[in-house]
């Protein structure tokens, strides 16, 4: 029996303020992170993702600070991420109410940490943050294939995204957040060549994430593999809401919670 698709919304803090841009950049303010987390969570979101996108030392107060706050009002799943070093970073935030923990710089680096992890709290704890962009050359041309990048898409990890996101699964990731950088924003729908890629050699679950814009959307993201759907702009900013998406993907048929 196949499992209920997810839908996942996307907070994007940074001090301490829900913020969206397009491409991470020309970010503007999306309102209150406890207040959206609940009001997703009333309307059915069936997880929540947290990033803090500045993941700066003096800003990681402040996310404990949101996720204790939200883990008190809201009950569905949480994940975290942004600015995950270390296994103690994990084990701070679970204690600070997290269900699963993102990682994605700090992985790259030294990828032994996924193993770390996963050992330490379980597989189901550690999600990779996956931020790819398809290759182009210096004149912007596209060259195929996909690259993993960190700072918001702006830098090359110089890492093959298939064979990262496979070597990821290998090492006991528990799921792939895959982010296109070149979709995230636009609305103009996810980036389903990637997802069909990445399927074809993880067997972990991959949501999502990165240009959404209508209901069909997420329903052309799980056909093409993906088990889970994540969206920001479009919900924060009440273009669609979780019962119109959960609606299409239905339709679509697929089930949902």
């Amino acid at each position: 029996m196949a499992l209920a698709a997810r839908v996942i919304p996307c907070l994007d803090v940074d001090a301490g303020r829900v913020v969206k841009g397009v491409n991470f950049e020309d970010l503007r303010d999306a309102g209150d992170p406890v207040e959206k987390a609940a009001a997703y969570g009333a309307a059915g979101a069936d997880e929540l993702t947290f990033l803090d996108v500045t993941a700066s030392s003096a800003g990681r107060d402040t996310t404990y600070d949101i996720v204790r706050r939200t883990a008190e009002q809201v009950f569905i799943p949480l994940t975290v991420g942004g600015g995950v070093r270390t296994v103690d970073d994990v084990d701070k935030l679970l204690r600070a109410g997290a269900d699963k923990v993102g990682i994605n710089t700090a992985a790259i680096h030294r990828p032994e940490l996924i193993a770390e992890v996963a050992d330490r709290f379980g597989a189901q704890v550690l999600v990779l943050s996956a931020d790819v962009r398809r290759l182009r050359g210096p004149d912007g041309q596209l060259l195929g294939g996909f690259e993993v990048t960190t700072h918001g898409g702006r830098r090359s990890a110089g890492l093959e995204a298939i064979d990262w996101c496979a070597r990821a699964a290998q090492l006991g990731a528990g799921e792939i957040l895959l982010n296109s950088m070149d979709a995230d924003g636009t609305t103009a729908g996810f980036d389903i060549e990637l997802l069909k890629l990445v399927r074809a050699e993880v067997s972990i679950p991959i949501i999502a994430s990165g240009g959404a814009g209508t209901p069909e959307h997420f329903a052309e993201a799980l056909d093409a593999g993906a088990d889970a759907v994540l969206a920001a702009s479009v919900f924060h900013f009440g273009t669609l809401t979780i019962g119109e998406v959960k609606d299409a993907i239905r339709a679509h048929g697929h089930p949902v919670r």
